[in-house]
């Protein structure tokens, strides 16, 4: 697969005059007995289209928790999430539920495939329950799963593909539907690193290919210095830092 590592160093100039996720001052605060958690606290950034953007910082800073509001899974108790101009913030859980169906892709430390269906059918299915017919969902499947390397894996099912088949798989799906965001947590964090290696590269292949904005949490600094920028979660806040502070 080819190299399409970003170069280390200030990230690209956005193309667009909005940004596709823009996170304003969003606090989250967890209450323990009479103790209160603010696990974030005033964390704002942008993410602009075909942008991959690492998120870094210790376990049980709050990355998991700063994706899931970020995804609409979780309500923050101030602050916005504005994803392509609409803030989101206050929508009910069908419009929630909509918007992440049409603007968002997620991936998971564990690829979380339907065992009974093939990779291709895998990847094609958000888009059929998005209405689109069966042809084009396949077509569009194969597409993606091709550019992964899998083209040779299509009628496999989950249990029949190594463990980096399955995550490119999971990412293949995750984009199928065009998201114009997607939010990955530890991607490759279950894999070797050679296998994790291999995903990693066709993971920004994706991204550059489609467009995409990406917001990735990882521990793995090596892959987050690839990134085009890099955001750590310090004390509730988002803080870019340079490449060479990991």
């Amino acid at each position: 697969m080819q190299d399409v590592t970003p170069q280390a160093g200030p990230h690209r100039q956005p193309l667009r005059s909005q940004p596709v996720l823009r996170l304003a001052a969003l606090t989250r605060i967890f209450k323990q007995a009479e103790r209160e958690i603010r696990v974030l606290d005033g964390a704002s950034a942008d993410f602009w289209p075909g942008e991959a953007v690492a998120l870094v910082g210790p376990s049980g800073a709050g990355k998991s928790t700063l994706l899931h509001v970020t995804g609409l899974l979780e309500t923050p108790n101030s602050g916005q999430v504005i994803v392509d101009g609409r803030d989101c913030t206050g929508l009910d859980d069908n419009a929630r539920t909509s918007v992440r169906r049409s603007e968002m892709g997620f991936v998971y430390q564990f690829h979380q495939l339907l065992p009974e269906f093939s990779a291709l059918e895998n990847v094609a299915m958000p888009l059929m329950i998005q209405g689109t017919p069966r042809a084009a969902a396949k077509a569009r499947a194969a597409e993606l799963l091709g550019l992964m390397g899998l083209e040779a894996r299509l009628d496999h099912r989950p249990a029949q593909l190594s463990g980096g088949e399955q995550q490119r798989t999971a990412i293949c799906r995750a984009l199928a539907p065009q998201p114009k965001l997607l939010l990955a947590d530890e991607p490759t964090g279950n894999l070797d690193p050679e296998t994790s290696e291999y995903v990693f590269q066709g993971l920004l292949a994706l991204i550059t290919t489609t467009g995409v904005a990406a917001l990735i949490a990882t521990h793995n600094f090596d892959l987050a210095k690839r990134m085009h920028r890099i955001l750590r979660l310090d004390r509730g806040k988002l803080v870019e830092i340079q490449h060479s502070q990991l």
